[in-house]
């Protein structure tokens, strides 16, 4: 399946192009006030690059967040209006979920770490495949620590600014080394979920503002 995906959840923004689960390119772009000057024009050169005409892709897929809250509009939107005016299908898939996917193996347990700002961080817990145990949550770093196994890989931006704290509390983490650009990845994970039998509409697409934090056990005691 053909697939156009978009990322700007963060300040780092990119948009991909996906043949199943070969990436055929990534254009990546920076700051989050101007996303919305970089998407579009970003699209049209993938697909003029790639050959693809506007009527090519066959799904779409964007992160709703969580995120920043002006990015995740402008992604957003931005999938919406194309899938309207193609009549494809499109996926809203987390940020956490595409963070834990990238380092899917590199550990029993992954968690995926945004900076929420005003010392608070988004955060997935995910098993050693990529499945998420319990729902996203955001929380104080120091808090979200003391319910997360001692041993575990982490992804995000916020693992990159608290590495020192993390490693401070739980001193066996792993911090795989991976780019911080989501498009290409959040391809390959669409993929494989439109091959497993899910679709969605552009009217069902909606960002995750995480407002409250689930409970977490612990999975090791």
């Amino acid at each position: 399946m053909r697939i156009l995906a978009v990322d700007t959840t963060t300040a780092r923004g990119s948009v991909a192009l996906a043949d199943g689960d070969d990436v055929l390119a990534e254009v990546r772009f920076t700051s989050t006030d101007r996303h919305s000057t970089h998407a579009l024009p970003a699209i049209e050169f993938l697909l003029r690059s790639a050959g693809w005409d506007p009527g090519t892709p066959e799904g779409y897929a964007v992160t709703t967040g969580p995120g920043s809250f002006t990015g995740l509009r402008i992604g957003l939107s931005t999938v919406q209006g194309l899938a309207l005016a193609s009549a494809r299908p499109c996926l809203g898939i987390s940020s956490l979920d595409v963070l834990a996917s990238r380092i899917a193996g590199s550990a029993e347990w992954l968690v995926a770490l945004i900076d929420a700002r005003r010392d608070q961080v988004y955060a997935g817990l995910y098993d050693r495949s990529g499945s998420p145990l319990g729902g996203p949550r955001v929380d104080s770093l120091e808090s979200l620590l003391a319910h997360l196994p001692p041993q575990a890989a982490y992804a995000g931006d916020g693992a990159s600014r608290y590495r020192g704290e993390v490693t401070a509390f739980h001193p066996l983490s792993v911090f795989p080394e991976r780019s911080p650009f989501l498009a290409g990845a959040l391809a390959r994970l669409a993929a494989a979920r439109f091959a497993a039998g899910a679709s969605g509409s552009a009217e069902e697409l909606r960002p995750l503002y995480l407002r409250g934090a689930d409970t977490w056990r612990s999975p090791v005691q």
